[in-house]
C-alpha cells in the first residue's frame, strides 16, 4: 500500500501520487491528511514553515471529499497573492487529473471578464486571491451558499497585507455548516482573532522543521552604515559572479530606487514590487526564471509566492520589522538538500536584533566583513583569467593572428600578457570613489572618505561619445598629466561627466584642456561650481563610426593630434 494511502486517502490519489513521483509524505501532510479525512469535519490549523508540503496537506483530502457529482462551488482556496494562487491551482489540477473535479484560479490583474466566463462552468473549487473573489461575489460570479470546505492559505500573510476585511466579508457570505482550514507559518494575534471568531474548537497541528530547513541555510551578517548598503551589496556581486538570489527591501520605492542604481551600473538586476502592472510582473519572473539575470530586488509582499529553485543566496537589504518573516525570506535559499546564504546587511544599531533572530530562530549567525578592494582585484584578476583560458578559439583567429604576427613577433609571452593586463586595469580596480572600508563597528564612527581633499570638475565628454569610465579616465590623465590614482568619483551622463581631484594635484587643470578637440569639438573642462546652466551640455558628439570599440588610447592620441599651437 501507498504511504499516502496509509494516511486514508483513495486509491485514485494514491495512484496520481507514484506517477508523480511522491513517495513519503511530509509531517505536516502525516499530521494534517488524517485529521481532514475525518468522518466529523472539524476547523483546522496548521503551523508549518514555508517549503514544507502545505499545500499537498490540504490539497489532497480537499480532492477526495469533494463530490464531482455536485456541479455548485463546494470549497475555496484563499491566497495572498497571484502566484501563490497559481501554483496552488496548478497542483490541485494535478492531484485531480483522475477524477472529474473542476479546479478555477481567479486573481486580480487578469480579465475578470474571461475569469466570470470561466466560472460559469460547473466548478467545484475556486481558488482565489481575496480582493478578486470579493469582486465576483459582488458580480454573483461566484456563489458561496453551498461552499462546505474554506482554506486560508498562508494565513498571516494575507493579514500582513491587510486582506482582514476581504477575509471577513467573504466569510460572511459562506454558511454556518462549513469547515475552515487555516495553514500559515506563524500565529500572529490577528490569525487567533479569526480562530476565536470564524472557527469552532479548531483542532491545531504544529510541525517544527525549522532546524532542518537551517541545517542547508548559512546565515551571515555584515555590519555597514547604510549610506555602505549598495556599495556592499555590489561588492558581494562582484564577489560571487554566479549569484542568483534576491534582495529583499522595504518600501516599494526604495527597491525600485535600488534596481535602477544597479541596474545604471551594468549589474543584472531587476525590480519586483506592487507598483508593477501584472504584465511587467509575469515579465520579470519569466527572465528570473529563465536565469537572465543576478539578482531580484523584491518587497515581501511582491516576493510572496515566488518558487525558483536554486538560490544560491538571499540578502536582506534591510532587516523585516516582523522577526517571523526572516525566516519566510531566508527559507528561499537552501531548499532541496543544497546549501544556501542568508545575508544580512545592518548598523551598529541593529546588533541586537541578531540576538534577537538567534534566539528565536535558534540558529547562529556568523559575522563577515565586506570584501575589499584587493580581495575583489584578485577576484576579478582570477575570473578574466579563467574567461580567457576557457573562451573557445573563433576560426577566424588564425587568420588575423597570421596578419599581426609581425606586429608581435618581437614581443615574448610575458610581455604580451602584461600589455594585455595593462588593458584591462581600469576594469579590474575601482574607480568610483569608493571607500575602501566598508565595514563598520559597534559603537564606531563610520569610515568615511574626506571629500573635503577633491574639487568637482565638468567635462563635455559623456556616454552618447562612446567613452566608458576607463576611457574617459586614460583620456583625462594623459591630457592633464595627472597620474590616475589623485583621480576620484566618476559620473557619466549622456552628454557629459564629472569627476574629482585631488585638490593637492589639480592646479591649472582646466588650461591644460585648452586648444584639445576631439571629433573637431573643442574639449571643455572647468569646476563645476564655476558652472553656469549652458555649460553642461555639450556640444557635438563623435561620428558613429567611432562609438564602437573606442579605447582609451585612441581617445588620448586624438587629443593630442588635435592641440592647437
Amino acid at each position: 500500500m501507498n504511504n499516502f494511502q496509509k494516511l486514508g486517502l483513495s486509491a485514485n490519489i494514491a495512484e496520481v501520487l507514484d506517477s508523480m513521483g511522491f513517495e513519503n509524505p511530509t509531517p505536516i501532510q502525516q499530521k494534517a491528511i488524517p485529521l481532514l479525512l475525518s468522518k466529523d469535519p472539524t476547523d483546522f490549523i496548521g503551523l508549518a514553515q514555508t517549503g514544507t508540503g502545505k499545500t499537498a496537506a490540504f490539497g489532497l483530502p480537499l480532492i477526495d471529499l469533494i463530490d464531482p457529482n455536485l456541479t455548485v462551488n463546494q470549497a475555496i482556496v484563499m491566497a495572498p497573492t497571484r502566484e501563490l494562487s497559481q501554483q496552488t491551482a496548478d497542483q490541485l489540477m494535478s492531484f485531480s487529473k483522475n477524477s472529474p473535479v473542476n479546479v478555477e484560479v481567479v486573481y486580480g490583474g487578469a480579465n475578470i471578464v474571461s475569469q466570470i466566463k470561466a466560472l460559469k462552468k460547473p466548478t467545484q473549487i475556486v481558488v482565489a486571491t481575496p480582493g478578486r473573489l470579493i469582486d465576483l461575489i459582488k458580480r454573483r460570479a461566484v456563489k458561496l451558499e453551498n461552499v462546505e470546505y474554506v482554506v486560508l492559505d498562508e494565513a498571516d500573510e494575507m493579514l500582513n497585507m491587510g486582506f482582514k476585511e476581504e477575509i471577513d466579508e467573504i466569510l460572511s457570505h459562506t454558511p454556518d455548516f462549513r469547515v475552515t482550514w487555516l495553514f500559515s507559518a506563524t500565529m500572529p494575534p490577528e490569525i487567533k482573532k479569526i480562530s476565536n471568531r470564524y472557527m469552532n474548537s479548531p483542532i491545531e497541528v504544529s510541525v517544527n522543521t525549522e532546524v532542518k530547513s537551517n541545517a542547508d541555510i548559512t546565515h551571515q551578517f555584515v555590519m555597514t552604515k547604510t549610506a555602505n548598503k549598495l556599495p556592499a551589496a555590489r561588492r558581494f556581486l562582484d564577489l560571487h559572479p554566479d549569484m542568483r538570489g534576491i534582495m529583499f527591501c522595504r518600501t516599494k520605492r526604495e527597491t525600485q530606487e535600488i534596481a535602477d542604481q544597479l541596474g545604471n551600473m551594468g549589474y543584472g538586476v531587476e525590480a519586483l514590487h506592487g507598483d508593477l502592472s501584472q504584465a511587467q510582473r509575469d515579465a520579470v519572473m519569466k527572465r528570473f526564471k529563465t536565469r537572465s539575470m543576478q539578482l531580484l530586488i523584491a518587497t515581501d509582499v511582491a516576493a510572496r509566492g515566488i518558487d525558483v529553485n536554486d538560490l544560491t543566496h538571499v540578502i536582506h537589504h534591510t532587516l523585516p520589522d516582523q522577526l517571523e518573516a526572516y525566516t519566510h525570506r531566508s527559507g528561499r535559499t537552501g531548499r532541496a538538500g543544497k546549501k544556501g546564504i542568508s545575508l544580512a546587511f545592518i548598523n551598529p544599531r541593529e546588533g541586537r536584533r541578531i540576538n534577537e533572530l538567534e534566539k528565536k530562530i535558534k540558529v547562529k549567525f556568523e559575522r563577515i566583513e565586506v570584501p575589499t578592494k584587493e580581495e575583489l582585484r584578485s577576484s576579478r584578476m582570477h575570473n578574466w583569467a579563467n574567461l580567457i583560458v576557457n573562451t573557445k578559439v573563433d576560426e577566424q583567429s588564425h587568420e588575423i593572428l597570421t596578419d599581426l604576427h609581425t606586429t608581435f613577433a618581437h614581443l615574448s609571452k610575458e610581455d604580451i600578457l602584461k600589455r594585455l593586463i595593462t588593458t584591462q586595469l581600469d576594469h579590474l580596480m575601482f574607480q568610483d570613489g569608493e571607500e575602501d572600508n566598508l565595514n563598520e563597528t559597534h559603537g564606531g564612527n563610520p569610515v568615511s572618505r574626506d571629500r573635503g581633499q577633491f574639487n568637482r570638475y565638468f567635462v563635455n565628454l559623456g556616454k552618447i561619445d562612446g567613452m566608458s569610465k576607463g576611457d574617459l579616465l586614460h583620456f583625462l590623465s594623459d591630457i592633464s598629466d595627472v597620474d590616475r590614482k589623485y583621480f576620484g568619483d566618476i559620473t557619466m551622463n549622456k552628454n557629459c561627466s564629472y569627476f574629482d581631484v585631488d585638490k593637492g594635484y589639480d592646479k591649472g587643470l582646466n588650461l591644460k584642456f585648452e586648444g584639445i578637440q576631439v571629433e573637431d569639438r573643442s574639449i571643455r573642462v572647468n569646476r563645476d561650481d564655476e558652472n553656469t546652466g549652458g555649460s553642461r551640455k555639450s556640444g557635438k558628439s563623435f561620428k558613429k563610426s567611432n562609438r564602437k570599440g573606442s579605447s582609451g588610447k585612441s581617445f588620448r592620441d586624438k587629443g593630442r593630434s588635435r592641440r592647437r599651437r
